[in-house]
């Protein structure tokens, strides 16, 4: 029986893109039975989104907003959640490639972009959310963290060091929380097969990487979205300041 989120409401940041791991976090969540806030910077793909969640039967609504922006993007967070009454659940998606750059080319305005997006952005939500989770004394919030996090990686060492952010923003808030049984836990995916990595690689390369990953294939959307659902049920209530990794085998650290 699949991990029931009825009466639950979600906020996804960044998951108005087709193809990507945001939306296909708000379809699997609105299957299960959750209504999604659906933030993104693209409007028109927000409200594909958003449609999507509506003919799983549940409400959508979105939020259009930079999460550069603190006061704007917080204040429509306010705003959403008087709406929907709550906001159960925060995942933490919204994000920005690494383009495989090198340390040497990486600017000050790409620098600056990656931090605010990925980290600046995690942290200000988490903090618009955080005053409904404290008085209901329950919620969920879950960081897209990365594998580069957890092994590194031969290039874009500032995506590397944003997600690994990410991760210690998890740690330092399941503790800060645990009182209020609110738990924060991070996925982190490896290479996955969105249309961002698929415009970015060939498809003799991606063939390729599928190829030799332990688990045979590459990991899709879908598969990150488990995980995400999984951490937002009542399943895991026992779970927090935790880094999962659903990456085919490409990344496998001890403890």
């Amino acid at each position: 029986m699949a991990v029931t989120l009825e009466g639950k409401t979600a906020l996804i940041t960044g998951s108005g893109t087709a193809g990507g791991m945001g939306r296909s976090h708000a379809i699997l969540m609105s299957e299960r039975g959750a209504d999604v806030i659906v933030h993104d910077i693209n409007e028109d793909g927000a409200n594909e989104t958003a449609e999507l969640v509506r003919a799983n039967g549940q409400k959508a609504s979105t939020l259009i907003a930079d999460v550069r922006d603190v006061p704007d993007f917080t204040a429509k967070i306010k705003e959403a959640e008087a709406q929907h009454g709550k906001i159960d659940i925060l995942v933490n998606n919204a994000g920005v490639t690494g383009n495989k750059l090198a340390m040497e080319d990486v600017d000050e305005a790409i620098f600056d972009q990656m931090f605010g997006v990925q980290v600046r952005g995690a942290f200000f939500a988490t903090q618009a959310v955080l005053p409904g989770m404290k008085a209901r004394n329950h919620g969920s919030i879950i960081m897209i963290s990365s594998i580069y996090a957890m092994g590194g990686s031969d290039f874009a060492s500032h995506y590397a060091a944003a997600k690994a952010a990410l991760s210690g923003f998890t740690k330092a808030w399941a503790r800060e929380f645990a009182a209020h049984k609110i738990r924060v836990n991070a996925v982190a995916p490896g290479f996955v097969l969105t249309g961002m990595t698929q415009g970015s690689n060939t498809p003799e390369m991606i063939a390729e990487r599928g190829a030799g990953m332990p688990l045979g294939r590459l990991t899709t959307p879908e598969d990150i979205s488990y995980a995400v659902a999984w951490l937002a049920s009542a399943e895991t209530e026992m779970i927090t300041g935790q880094v999962i990794s659903p990456n085919s085998g490409e990344v496998i650290v001890g403890y």
